[in-house]
């Protein structure tokens, strides 16, 4: 009955011009043809559809049947014989059809397809999408650029595969689709590279930043987020062979280098809108950082670069890629920025970064964001690698670039943790100085006294709380009993004795009766708990206490005590350290008294 109708409806157009076909014709052939794929005469479709007399009523309306011959497909087995025929409807149709409609009309079956079958539909009509483009002649360059926007809009929503499992099952399709859709691509990307030999036109240079603009967001998506290192038993990873193409087309089109080493500018659209400005904005900075961790973390394409370029100078055409990368959350995409950061800092001697690269913004930004990954990031192995690679930057540094870096992070970090760690490496670039030869006047002398300043104080006086700025405080005391030891009154040579007062007034005074107010408190505390503890005969009360400003967990009364003794421990380690401190400073007082009298 089907087939009656569609043979009905082509005899009818037979006798007719190309110029009298009507939308009813159109209509007729489109129900008729969709009445035989769905009652299974697939085969007999074909048979029209190939015959020679039939070549104008199929260039003409054989589009139309795009949709339900996809409907089909999907639903036939891969064994089955209809799907066979189905398919090769669909490449009958793609030589046929009146190239501008059918592109259309596939575009459309792209553009409709959603969920788990976006990859299948994709993969489906790429190789017919693509012969259809390749006869266009005209706006063969915007074709090609909205053939490649539709489909990365339509696979940026699906899930990236990440772990070896999820790579190797492919779940949705996204790997294969990816690897498809480079291929897709080449034809018109050897169409560029041939032009460019000879005098482009502006059609070549459209073409041309199409393909750049696929490339861009083919980094950002599904690049940036994947994972790229080598995986043991997967031969051929799809994400690294999909990047390695990815940086093969900028590689011909002459915009490799470009990209890397040059802010790119581009031809953006002047959006109206501020709102769609930024959002293209931050989408060409995520991509361009990705290519700069595909380039010099995975090494991809990292042979067409000459061997010129200074560390320091490739230190700074990555900060502001690293920065892009640190000020992410997502462990895929931060793990790259921290790997992008190490690899540029590894290339450099220590001591061989000049200060005058920390009156760049970005080497300023870096490090306060990689305090931020120590402080907040929830996983323990980014925490750990943020603060290897902080020791690295500062490692990197000449003397007065460590001492400008120092300065920069006591003052921004808020983080008494932080801060205790810096001041630690004060104390060892102090160390460096008096026993090395020549004069270090970063570490000793006035410009140590004004650092000092920075870090023998307390934040609030007395009432700072001491429990919460341990870490500081401890570094800070033991710092302190370093310059006490080392530095002789008589010579002066580090300036401590010159700050002396000072530092008495600002630090160690404010920080005796801290201790002695603190321990007051914890121990009244102690007592109160033990009291109630009798009055209700049990330890197991739970109750809430707190603790540095911040209300604990509910406990029993028995751990809060616990909390408590531990908080008194710390108070006894820093009075420890602190009465050593002052016993020092006393001795060598007493003693250069003694010698002037």
């Amino acid at each position: 009955m089907a087939v009656d109708e569609l043979q009905a409806i082509i005899q009818r157009c037979q006798i007719l011009e190309e110029a009298d076909f009507k939308g009813e014709d159109f209509n007729l052939f489109q129900v008729a043809g969709q009445k035989c794929l769905e009652g299974g005469y697939a085969a007999q479709l074909l048979e029209v559809i190939q015959n020679e007399k039939n070549k104008v009523i199929i260039k003409n309306m054989g589009w139309n049947l795009i949709s339900p011959l996809v409907r089909c497909i999907f639903t036939y087995k891969q064994e089955d014989d209809k799907r066979e025929h189905c398919l090769r409807i669909l490449d009958q149709l793609a030589q046929l059809c009146n190239p501008k409609e059918l592109f259309l009309g596939l575009l459309e079956q792209i553009e409709q397809t959603s969920g788990e079958q976006v990859c299948q539909t994709v993969m489906l009509l790429l190789q017919p999408l693509q012969t259809v483009l390749l006869k266009l002649q005209n706006k063969k360059a915007y074709s090609v650029g909205l053939s490649l926007a539709m489909i990365m809009n339509q696979l940026t929503p699906l899930p990236v595969p990440y772990t070896k499992q999820q790579i190797q099952e492919d779940k949705l399709g996204l790997c294969q689709c990816c690897n498809a859709v480079v291929d897709f691509a080449k034809p018109f990307v050897n169409e560029v590279v041939k032009n460019m030999e000879k005098s482009s036109d502006d059609n070549d240079m459209e073409l041309k930043e199409e393909l750049i603009k696929f490339c861009m967001k083919s980094l950002k998506y599904p690049l940036l987020t994947a994972q790229l290192e080598q995986l043991e038993g997967i031969e051929e990873h799809p994400f690294r062979h999909f990047a390695t193409e990815i940086i093969d087309i900028l590689w011909h089109t002459g915009e490799l280098i470009p990209l890397v080493f040059v802010q790119h500018k581009g031809k953006s659209p002047q959006w109206e809108d501020q709102e769609f400005a930024d959002i293209e904005r931050k989408d060409s900075a995520d991509s361009l950082a990705c290519l700069s961790y595909l380039i010099f973390v995975q090494h991809f394409g990292v042979e067409c670069f000459p061997v010129v370029f200074s560390p320091s100078y490739l230190l700074l055409c990555n900060m502001t890629h690293i920065e892009v990368l640190l000020k992410r959350t997502e462990e895929s995409v931060l793990s790259k920025g921290l790997d992008l950061f190490e690899s540029c800092l590894l290339r450099m001697e220590d001591n061989s970064l000049l200060h005058h690269y920390l009156e760049f913004r970005d080497f300023i930004n870096v490090p306060q964001d990689l305090v931020k990954i120590m402080i907040l990031c929830p996983m323990e192995h980014m925490r750990k690698k943020s603060l290897n690679i902080l020791q690295l930057f500062i490692d990197k540094f000449d003397t007065e670039g460590k001492y400008t870096l120092f300065r920069c992070l006591l003052k921004t970090s808020n983080h008494a943790g932080v801060e205790g760690y810096i001041i630690k490496n004060i104390k060892d670039q102090i160390h460096l100085a008096l026993t090395k030869e020549y004069d270090n006047i970063w570490f000793t002398g006035h410009h140590l006294v004004s650092l000092l300043d920075l870090v023998l104080s307390l934040p609030e006086g007395a009432e700072t709380d001491l429990l919460q700025n341990s870490d500081r405080i401890m570094a800070s005391l033991n710092l302190l009993r370093y310059l006490v030891i080392k530095d002789c009154e008589s010579d002066n040579q580090i300036g401590v004795w010159t700050t002396l007062g000072k530092i008495e007034q600002n630090f160690l005074k404010p920080l005796r009766v801290g201790l002695n107010m603190s321990k007051a408190h914890y121990e009244a505390e102690i007592k109160n708990k033990k009291e109630n503890r009798k009055e209700v005969h049990s330890s197991n009360t739970v109750c809430s206490v707190t603790v540095s400003g911040e209300k604990m967990p509910a406990m029993t009364t028995g751990m809060q005590l616990q909390v408590l003794h531990s908080a008194l421990f710390t108070f006894d380690l820093i009075e420890s350290v602190l009465a050593r401190v002052e016993e020092l400073i006393e001795v060598k007082t007493k003693a250069v008294m003694d010698e002037n009298s």
